[in-house]
């Protein structure tokens, strides 16, 4: 029997312990023991797969790759510490000094960060592409470059790019194309359908959804997932038990609280295309959005988050955080409590004013996760902070 997305969600368990409890418990051990000499040896030579050490495998987190495996299409994965642990934990396990890598102009700050100032530490380069002129990657390509890098929807403008152009592009020259997935979900995108060959999540945004602990994971191919592991094995980057736990129990609901969010979401940015204080709203299920037909290609909906510019700048967009009454101020998204940020003081605050604008993003520009309250209650405080 073939189950479906949110079925597998759900059903995919460990196997039941001798108590036959009906929710998974958690393993908070540290290690594993061994039943002789001969069985110590023959797993740490690998010759049987078995949990040795918590910062190799647990049971727990060993559940939620699974579970993120099968939403995915992937064949194995590695769950992390946390987002940013698996963008650097992956790169950083496929790139030798002297490799050149292909980045997206428009990525999270915090991994433009790591590109532009630790990675040429270690001899590793790279070149930015426009994410609205795909046609310049292959300009870019030279015989150092292992891999082409990139999110979808982006971080913080919401730009969408064609997964299946990317994946053209990474087959005919023989590259690895890795994609944060993180805006999206495995819900609503499955990249590795479109060509991709690794996916990143920040388990800390949608797949949590209620804002209580951070991760990470990669999924992909076993060849290329082997490297990240064995990488990550050494670094110890691991997600903890407890936290690879809730993540598995959040996956449970996350099919319901996306098919919200994009609900509300998309109610949000419909009355802030009307409104005379907004200059222009990004959403990719918007019909105004440049990339609307290809959003609805490769996505089921269209996400939680919503960017817009207020009219009059930095000043008008200090205004409106400060008017916000029921919205949180925070850097986080994906939350059940819908979230207001400022990219420009905050997320990206770490790019030069000229790398924003190239990205980009405005003084004004406004990044709201949209959460699961009731949407009138949403739009009545974004409405008054805008007046």
């Amino acid at each position: 029997m073939k189950k479906r997305f949110e079925t597998n969600a759900i059903r995919t368990q460990l196997k039941r312990t001798e108590h036959l409890e009906h929710s998974v418990p958690l393993y908070l051990t540290s290690s594993f023991v061994f039943e002789d000499a001969e069985d110590m040896r023959a797993s740490f030579a690998e010759e049987k797969e078995r949990n040795i050490y918590s910062r190799y495998s647990n049971p727990n987190s060993s559940e939620f790759i699974e579970k993120v495996c099968q939403m995915e299409g992937a064949e194995a994965g590695f769950a992390f510490a946390s987002g940013m642990a698996a963008v650097f934990s992956t790169l950083a396990s496929l790139l030798d000094s002297g490799d050149h890598m292909i980045s997206a102009r428009n990525i999270f700050g915090s991994t433009h960060s790591l590109l532009n100032n630790f990675f040429p530490k270690w001899n590793i380069n790279h070149s930015c592409f426009k994410i609205e002129d795909l046609d310049t990657i292959e300009a870019l390509i030279t015989p150092k470059t292992k891999l082409i890098y990139a999110e979808t929807p982006t971080n913080p403008g919401v730009d969408v790019l064609d997964l299946e152009a990317l994946g053209k592009i990474t087959k005919k020259h023989k590259l690895i194309l890795v994609i944060d997935n993180c805006f999206a979900s495995p819900y609503l995108q499955q990249p590795i359908k479109f060509g991709a060959d690794l996916v990143i999540h920040s388990g800390t945004k949608l797949m949590d959804g209620q804002g209580r602990v951070l991760a990470g994971i990669t999924v992909g191919t076993t060849e290329l997932i082997d490297k990240v592991y064995r990488f990550s094995r050494i670094t110890g980057p691991a997600l903890s038990p407890f936290n690879a736990w809730v993540l598995s129990k959040s996956l449970e609901t996350l099919a319901i609280r996306v098919d919200r969010h994009c609900e509300n979401a998309l109610k949000l940015a419909n009355y802030l295309e009307r409104h005379k204080e907004v200059n222009w709203v990004k959403y990719p299920f918007l019909k105004s959005h440049p990339k609307y037909e290809v959003a609805k290609k490769q996505m089921k909906a269209g996400g939680c988050v919503v960017a817009f510019e207020v009219k009059g700048g930095l000043q008008a967009g200090q205004k409106f955080f400060d008017a916000i009454k029921l919205l949180s101020l925070s850097a986080n998204l994906g939350d059940s409590r819908s979230i207001v940020t400022h990219p420009a003081s905050t997320t990206h605050s770490k790019l030069s004013k000229e790398e924003r604008v190239e990205t980009g993003i405005t003084d004004g520009m406004v990044r709201v996760s949209v959460g699961l309250e009731h949407i009138d209650d949403i739009i009545e405080d974004v409405g008054q902070a805008l007046k």
